[in-house]
């Protein structure tokens, strides 16, 4: 509520003031309102709209309200100030200004109305002390009607955040379910969000520890559900990434490829991936993982059971043989296909004796026969044994470099 207006001098009988003053007034209110108007808008950029606009009417009504209330105010001190203020406090917030500018607007009204005053002053020949009682009467009038203002701005402000957040988590939704363009434009202008042509999605864990102050405005968050996502408007620039890396330094972040607005789905697919194979130990480039460094690891682990159905298939051959016998040259079979080196070349990376491989080679080629010399069967067979070493499952290799029976 606000508080009860009472200047120094506007109490008592109040005869002057009540009886001479607003009866002057009240003649200059309409000459009063055009001069205010016409200053604020030649002050203010942001109020030089048309005047019979709907910026310009809802200025004119407020001037209008504000000096009616005033005269009000003077004949009857008692009575509550119109809620003007507070709801052009509102109407800046939901035009996206700054309450400076309203602010300034008042001190141009109070100014304007002060220059009045003394005009008044020598017109109707008032005492001083009039004088100086109604200069009292209109600055705090004044202060009271900014501070409406201000209490409707941020009232108002409260509001808006909620709605606005709420507007673009939808939005973000709509967008990571590849809604059509036309739908993403109508709920980006609510959201006061612009469309770009291309966007990233970065993921994180539930319930992660995040400093959701160092996040960028401009970034579409949903952060409290059970797969906590953001999208970040363009790609990650050098800015960018290092934003996101100070924001999730306490946690792991998966950042999908930067991909055109509607292929915003399959970015948070891979960085969803991404996250999976982090959280498995496969991948980690610290706080914040780029799917782009990681392509052909996330291809490899896009289908884990295919992969292990491949494997199945292609090492077969070799299940005949003991569990060490086989770790052993499946091994060496990955060295070789990976380097298609020499014997050398494979002990030399392996810590084995090049007769060693020598010797695996040949079993290899006896347990597989023709398959090796297939260009479809080896590819296949590579990206088997890529997999199983990405997963940690490559044979532990020896400390030895001699040749060994059997190896």
């Amino acid at each position: 509520m606000p508080r009860t207006l009472e200047p120094n001098g506007l109490n008592g009988s109040r005869s002057e003031l009540a009886e001479r003053l607003t009866a002057i007034m009240r003649i200059e209110l309409p000459s009063l309102t055009k001069e205010i108007v016409a200053a604020i808008r030649d002050g203010i950029p942001e109020y030089a709209r048309p005047i019979d606009g709907p910026y310009g009417r809802t200025l004119r009504s407020g001037v209008e309200r504000a000096l009616a209330g005033f005269v009000e105010w003077i004949s009857s001190p008692d009575a509550l100030p119109d809620d003007i203020c507070y709801k052009l406090g509102w109407f800046e917030a939901y035009e996206g200004r700054q309450l400076d500018v309203l602010q300034s607007a008042y001190r141009i009204g109070a100014q304007t109305g002060w220059r009045r005053v003394m005009a008044l002053h020598q017109r109707q020949n008032l005492a001083p002390a009039t004088v100086s009682v109604l200069a009292d009467a209109l600055f705090t009038y004044m202060e009271e009607l900014a501070s409406s203002s201000v209490r409707g701005y941020r009232e108002a402000k409260a509001q808006l955040n909620d709605e606005l957040q709420a507007g673009r988590r939808r939005l973000l939704r709509l967008i990571a379910d590849g809604a059509p363009r036309d739908l993403l434009e109508e709920h980006a202008g609510s959201a006061r969000w612009v469309l770009p042509d291309e966007v990233t999605v970065v993921v994180l864990r539930p319930n992660a520890p995040i400093v959701r102050t160092l996040l960028d405005d401009d970034l579409l968050t949903d952060l409290d559900g059970t797969e906590p996502y953001l999208l970040v408007p363009g790609p990650l620039t050098a800015d960018r990434r290092a934003m996101l890396e100070l924001a999730v330094a306490e946690s792991k972040a998966a950042a999908g490829l930067t991909v055109s607005l509607d292929r915003a789905p399959d970015s948070l697919r891979w960085a969803r991936q991404a996250l999976g194979l982090i959280h498995s130990e496969i991948i980690d480039d610290g706080p914040l993982t780029l799917c782009a460094n990681h392509l052909e690891t996330l291809w490899l682990f896009a289908d884990a059971p295919l992969i292990d159905q491949i494997a199945r298939r292609q090492l077969a051959a070799l299940d005949h043989l003991t569990a060490r016998q086989r770790e052993r040259l499946v091994e060496t079979l990955g060295v070789w296909l990976r380097t298609r080196g020499t014997a050398a070349q494979v002990g030399d990376e392996l810590g084995v004796h090049p007769q060693t491989v020598r010797y695996r080679m040949r079993q290899i080629e006896h347990a597989l026969g023709d398959d090796l010399a297939d260009p479809d069967t080896r590819f296949a067979t590579e990206v088997a044994l890529r997999a199983l070493w990405l997963r940690g499952q490559e044979p532990v290799r020896e400390a030895h470099d001699a040749p060994v029976d059997g190896a």
